[in-house]
């Protein structure tokens, strides 16, 4: 079966760490995703929001990594709200096991924010949620 092309949306200021943690377990043995680094990067200035739009069209899927400040994300918000609308598969996974994570403010009603184990997360990239 193929990897799975996925896009990690996560609140730069504060969570950057736990994206490094989340790209890392691309590169395991049994790893059902690849990650390349589509985020920008930069402030949110110009036509960012059409290269996000751009760099989703490559993707399979949107992991949305939720932090303490997930909430004030301006860019996380607007990147969910971006693969909202194209229909893009994503879900929203808790940055940390030992800390409150809060939904961007763009996520629907009936998001879950699932818990970060490995199995977990093959299963969730799988399409179990």
């Amino acid at each position: 079966m193929a990897k799975k092309r996925v896009f990690i949306s996560f609140d730069y200021d504060h969570d950057e760490g736990a994206k490094h943690m989340l790209a890392g377990q691309a590169k395991l043995p049994d790893s059902p995703f690849d990650f390349t680094d589509a985020s920008v990067n930069e402030h949110l200035t110009g036509d960012w929001k059409d290269r996000v739009s751009r760099r989703l069209n490559n993707v399979d899927l949107m992991i949305v990594l939720c932090g303490e400040q997930t909430h004030r994300a301006a860019g996380v918000a607007a990147e969910l709200s971006i693969a909202q609308e194209k229909s893009l598969s994503y879900f929203l996974l808790a940055a940390y096991a030992d800390k409150t994570c809060t939904k961007p403010t763009s996520a629907r009603a009936g998001d879950k924010v699932y818990k970060w184990t490995w199995d977990n997360l093959k299963a969730l990239i799988g399409g179990s949620r």
